[in-house]
């Protein structure tokens, strides 16, 4: 089995992964390690199709549920979020502490080129938990996605193709 060959960058994220792992007691295994490194090298949100055919050139017996277990234990330890719109996978690798390994996530989806951007604002967290709690709703937690025009794509010249 081949292993992928990931920048430098994404193999210090994935070491913060393991550490995160390791504190936690649980196992980011080879497996889920080059999962979680090929959502990290995606320059775009990834699907888990496409993550299955990167990953059968290094693991040719992958199959579609040893993709799914691999981003379901990613998901549960907070190392990626969900973009539902898109119904692909971004990597999100924070130092927390806490206990349920999520935080609040906004997505920002470019409608012309697809590039997601992950805006991390408490303020809309709190303004959105304070709105539920005002309904005697009771957050888990949240995802927002907001679909638009990126910057990029709204200095373009109008004729021009979008850039990504």
């Amino acid at each position: 089995m081949l292993a992928p060959a990931f920048s430098k960058e994404t193999d210090t994220l994935l070491a913060q992964a393991r550490t995160l792992c390791d504190r936690r007691g649980v196992q980011l295994t080879e497996l889920r390690r080059k999962v979680l490194g090929l959502v990290l090298e995606g320059d775009k949100p990834t699907g888990a199709y496409d993550l299955l055919d990167r990953l059968r050139v290094h693991h040719k017996g992958a199959a579609p549920p040893t993709v799914y277990r691999a981003l379901d234990f990613l998901l549960e330890q907070g190392l990626i979020h969900k973009v539902e719109r898109l119904s692909a996978f971004v990597g999100c690798i924070h130092q927390s502490e806490d206990e349920d390994h999520h935080h609040a996530a906004q997505f920002l989806i470019c409608q012309r080129c697809g590039q997601v951007t992950e805006l991390e604002d408490p303020r809309v967290d709190r303004a959105l938990v304070e709105a539920a709690r005002e309904l005697g709703f009771r957050p888990a937690g949240s995802t927002v996605e907001m679909e638009g025009t990126c910057a990029a794509c709204a200095a373009a010249p109008a004729s021009a193709p979008a850039p990504g």
